[in-house]
Formats: C-alpha cells, sequence, structure tokens
C-alpha cells in the first residue's frame, strides 16, 4: 500500500514537473505577453464601448431595434443562464484541452485571437449601436458581473468566442464538446432573444474570418509548430 501511494506521489511529482518545463518557455516569449496584452486591450474596448451605448442612452437617446422574422417567430423564454454557463463550460473545456494534450505552446496564439475578436467587435458595437431585441430582460444575475451593461448586440461575443475555440481546437472530440455547447448557446440566445439572428451569424463569420487570418499570417503565435527554439528564438523578430 506504502509502495502504491509512493508510485502515485512520484507520478504526480513527474506530471507536475513536465507541465512546469513546458509552460516556462511560453511564459519566456514575448508572444506570449502580446497575446495577453491584446486579451486585456480587447477586454477593455469591449466595455468601454458598451459604456459609450449606456452613456449615449442615458442622453435621452433611443437606440434603433431591428425586425428579425426569425425572433418574431419565437416564443420568449427566460433562458439567459444557460448562453452564459455554457460559454463558461467551453473556457473550462479548452483550458482542460490545453492541458490534456499539452499544448502550452498554442496559449499565445489563443490569447490573441480572442483579443482580436473583441477588438474587432468593440469596434462594430460603436459603428452598428443596436438596441436589445424586444422582450429581452438581461443577463442572468449569476453573470452579471462579468458585464456591467446588457448592450451590444453586433456581432454576437458569445457565439464568436465559441465558434473560435472550436475552429482552434484540434482534438475531435473536443470539438464535439464545444459544438455542443455553440449549440446551446445560440439556442438559447434566440431563445432568450438577447441576439438578432444577423449578430449569430455575424458572429461565426468574423470567427471563421479571424481563424483564418491568424492560420495564415500569425503563425509565430503557435509555438507548438516550432521545434526546439531556445528563449531567444522565442522573442519576436527585430525589425
Amino acid at each position: 500500500m506504502k509502495r502504491q501511494n509512493l508510485k502515485r506521489k512520484r507520478k504526480l511529482i513527474s506530471s507536475i514537473s513536465d507541465i512546469i518545463n513546458s509552460v516556462i518557455p511560453v511564459f519566456s516569449s514575448w508572444y506570449f505577453y502580446l497575446g495577453l496584452i491584446s486579451l486585456i486591450a480587447g477586454m477593455e474596448l469591449t466595455f468601454a464601448s458598451q459604456t459609450y451605448l449606456y452613456n449615449y442612452t442615458k442622453e435621452g437617446k433611443i437606440l434603433p431595434m431591428l425586425s428579425d422574422i426569425i425572433l418574431d417567430n419565437l416564443p420568449f423564454y427566460d433562458v439567459a443562464l444557460f448562453y452564459d454557463l455554457f460559454s463558461f463550460v467551453t473556457i473550462i473545456v479548452v483550458i482542460i484541452y490545453i492541458v490534456h494534450k499539452k499544448d502550452y505552446k498554442s496559449i499565445p496564439y489563443f490569447l490573441l485571437m480572442f483579443g482580436i475578436i473583441e477588438i474587432i467587435r468593440s469596434f462594430f458595437i460603436i459603428v452598428t449601436p443596436l438596441g436589445n431585441p424586444p422582450m429581452f430582460i438581461g443577463s442572468h444575475t449569476l453573470f452579471n458581473a462579468f458585464s456591467k451593461y446588457d448592450l451590444g448586440e453586433y456581432p454576437s461575443g458569445h457565439t464568436g468566442s465559441v465558434f473560435l475555440c472550436l475552429l482552434m481546437v484540434k482534438d475531435r472530440w473536443y470539438k464535439w464538446i464545444i459544438l455542443f455547447c455553440l449549440v446551446i448557446i445560440i439556442v438559447s440566445l434566440l431563445l432568450a432573444h438577447a441576439h438578432y439572428s444577423i449578430d449569430i451569424l455575424a458572429g461565426l463569420l468574423f470567427a471563421y474570418a479571424i481563424n483564418s487570418f491568424g492560420n495564415k499570417y500569425l503563425k509565430m503565435f503557435k509555438l507548438d509548430r516550432l521545434c526546439q527554439l531556445s528563449d531567444a528564438d522565442l522573442k519576436p523578430p527585430v525589425t
């Protein structure tokens, strides 16, 4: 029994050591910090754009609502919890995927892609200031802390971010899990009248375009594709 416990401890220590040794080169890379900065910038810009719309409405101005043939024919259900919950589940699934597949060197690329989609979304929130669909009553109280204002329709951040995860993970089973989450999110967004159908479609298209752009022009952030890099090699080239 003692031998088994000793073996388990050694195996655990070995696993932790492997993770640390795999993560250290990533944290030593300037690409990691560039990806992190882009994510933080995207989140801040999204918050700023939502704040802009909030102040816009506080001045007595009205945000336009769209006529949506899908929403007009869908009954309202208070299922706001589901699209936030399954978005959170997707984040957990991606983290498990990275650890399980030891795909730590993809972290900078993941951070960058999430940052880019948020930056682009913040821009379109300003230039297409749409009001919330009729009957939308707001996000579930459990997730209200993640977004101060329920504003900013186009494109759908829930849909775009989760579809981006689906495109970036490589394992088939993880793709199926994220696809399941994506379907639940889209259905619940429509049933809760939280987004127009054009917002959801735009979220999918934006995510696909950003991922295609990243695969073509931002491969240097995919550190897992580079072989036996030293810390100096992980730094961006000086121009």
